[in-house]
């Protein structure tokens, strides 16, 4: 056996426990404004305008909560994995696509567009002001954490929760001699 194989689960656990609270907390704001964002959801002039903006809201509280859940516990990660992976493409498509690549606001570099120069520009007048009040960052809110969760989800579709710390690690074990050969080694 391979020296690395022992410790193959790293790699999808890792994944999971950094997306869980990222998803548990973008459900949980949905739901504490939830009138708000059914709002913003729907609204085109200053919102994204998506039809049925109710069930969309609904659908995407649903997917990020259950989601993140899900990953926790390692259950049902391929299957999870599809809402949340449609939820990162509307959300890069409609939400960040517009700002460009970058999260968070940089001045300089191939990535850097009007948006991010113009801001970093009144960060600096900002912090001459706020100096004293510690650091901050302006953010950009440009595709780049979107793209790397949906990556992520991406990768834990193909290779499955892990192995040992996970649920359907558990219950592969358990039915090993229902499921094909393989089953095993994917999860």
């Amino acid at each position: 056996m391979d020296a690395t194989k022992s410790f193959d689960f790293l790699g999808p656990l890792s994944l999971r426990l950094y997306l869980v609270p990222i998803f548990w907390l973008a459900a949980t704001e949905k739901i504490g404004g939830f009138d708000n964002t059914v709002n913003w959801f729907g609204d085109p002039d200053w919102g994204l305008g998506l039809p049925l903006p109710v069930l969309m809201a609904s659908l995407a509280v649903g997917a990020e909560l259950l989601g993140a859940v899900l990953l926790l516990i390692g259950l049902g990660v391929r299957w999870i994995c599809v809402p949340l992976l449609v939820t990162m493409w509307v959300a890069a498509i409609t939400v960040h696509l517009k700002n460009g690549w970058l999260a968070i606001a940089t001045g300089s570099g191939i990535f850097a567009t009007e948006r991010t120069i113009g801001a970093v520009e009144r960060l600096g007048e900002a912090k001459s002001i706020l100096k004293e009040h510690g650091n901050f960052v302006v953010l950009n809110n440009g595709i780049e954490f979107a793209a790397t969760y949906f990556i992520m989800l991406l990768a834990l579709f193909f290779v499955g929760g892990g192995r040992y710390v996970s649920v359907d690690c558990w219950l592969a074990r358990k039915w090993d001699g229902q499921l094909d050969p393989g089953a095993l080694q994917a999860t």
